[in-house]
């Protein structure tokens, strides 16, 4: 099967990279305002190359180097002592490091949502590279590359259960989203609605499609387990799409077509964590109820809170990935101490910092444009183009 798995993970690889670029992009872009789209573009397109240097030069290193049970150490700097032969499983080193260099792209490209349309470009480069580095690299370790939270670590012999991110991916990304929002301060206009809801949905079918890769490509094999995954992830997004499309029929009297898709990735981000684990049935469940949890949850903050997560960032991917995680434990597939303790851990280990980032990067590059740029909007203020030209 050694042929099989290589070739299926190459294609998973590409299928994760494929959800940032464009998936992510789009998606976020139609939901923002035509003046800022390029620059949510740019953000998730520089994120992508710099991440992809970053995780070269040292991020797979600490994240699945030998090290120890905090870190990996970074004796596999610029995939030192790995070649074309030398393998990680049944799969080739260097394939499965693309695989998680993917992982390492789309994690802080998730952030990008919720500090649209008033952060400063230097910010997003220096906060981005610093977070995956000193925050999701370590939380990898901790939990897929062999560290304190795995099987015969400090949760015993079963360690926390997170198949493909809800902790690593979902949480880091979701909470980092929440206290940016926070330090950067609302919006001065935030009630404009989504410039292009088709892209939004075009944006969201990638994700979909790509989340295949991500859940099913986890798996590391082409097998039953890998089909399981796909299969799962799959029942899971189309049950949150029906779901907040009837939640919001019922609360406001229309089902629209941006909340159906953004059910869509609240049912992939929730199944993330337990698509390894989970029966297609446990997977509906998990899809019907992440599909009204999510979509309360922007109304929490948005509303309540009064925090502009300008694409509801946490509340998708942060209480998605959280939900999933619980779940896991609530089906009997994991235990509550590993699971609610990883969440726990990984999520004050994450606040501590991204805050502490946020204050370093900050005083070095400007946090929030100015309002004069603002207004103007990012892609002619800072990187000097239009999305759109009317008058062509």
């Amino acid at each position: 099967m050694v042929g099989a798995d290589t070739a299926w993970i190459i294609v998973a690889t590409a299928l994760v990279l494929f959800m940032t670029l464009p998936g992510l992009a789009l998606f976020y872009g139609g939901l923002v305002r035509g003046r800022n789209v390029l620059s949510v573009f740019m953000h998730c397109y520089a994120i992508a190359c710099l991440m992809s240097i970053l995780w070269f030069a040292a991020g797979y290193s600490i994240a699945f180097g030998q090290g120890n049970g905090f870190w990996g150490g970074l004796d596999k700097m610029f995939l030192n002592g790995i070649d074309a032969e030398t393998l990680a499983g049944t799969i080739p080193e260097v394939l499965f490091f693309a695989f998680q260099m993917t992982f390492a792209i789309i994690t802080p490209a998730l952030i990008v949502g919720a500090y649209a349309e008033r952060i400063s470009f230097g910010f997003v480069l220096l906060f981005s590279g610093l977070w995956m580095l000193l925050c999701y690299a370590p939380v990898t370790h901790w939990i897929w590359g062999g560290g304190m939270m795995a099987d015969g670590g400090i949760f015993g012999e079963v360690g926390v259960k997170d198949f493909a991110g809800g902790i690593v991916v979902h949480e880091t990304a979701g909470l980092a989203a929440l206290l940016i929002a926070v330090f950067l301060g609302p919006r001065k206009e935030h009630s404009k609605p989504p410039h292009n809801p088709g892209y939004v949905m075009i944006g969201a079918s990638m994700l979909w499609v790509g989340w295949f890769g991500f859940n099913g490509g986890s798996q590391l094999a082409a097998d039953g387990g890998a089909a399981m995954a796909m299969t799962v992830t799959h029942i899971s997004a189309a049950a949150a799409s029906l779901t907040w499309a009837l939640w919001e029929k019922i609360k406001f009297g229309k089902a629209s077509l941006v909340g159906l898709v953004t059910g869509t990735i609240a049912g992939l981000a929730s199944i993330t964590p337990a698509s390894g684990f989970v029966t297609p049935v446990q997977a509906l469940i998990i899809g019907l109820v992440a599909g009204v949890l999510c979509q309360e949850a922007v109304n929490l903050i948005r509303n309540r809170l009064k925090i502009d997560d300008t694409l509801d960032v946490f509340a998708v991917h942060g209480v998605g990935g959280i939900f999933g995680t619980i779940m896991i434990a609530a089906f009997g597939l994991g235990t509550w101490t590993a699971q609610l303790g990883a969440l726990a851990i990984v999520g004050g280990f994450t606040i501590v910092v991204t805050v502490a980032l946020i204050f370093v990067v900050r005083a070095i590059t400007p946090l929030r444009v100015d309002e004069d740029t603002e207004v103007t909007g990012l892609d002619l203020a800072v990187h000097g183009e239009r999305a759109y030209d009317h008058a062509s």
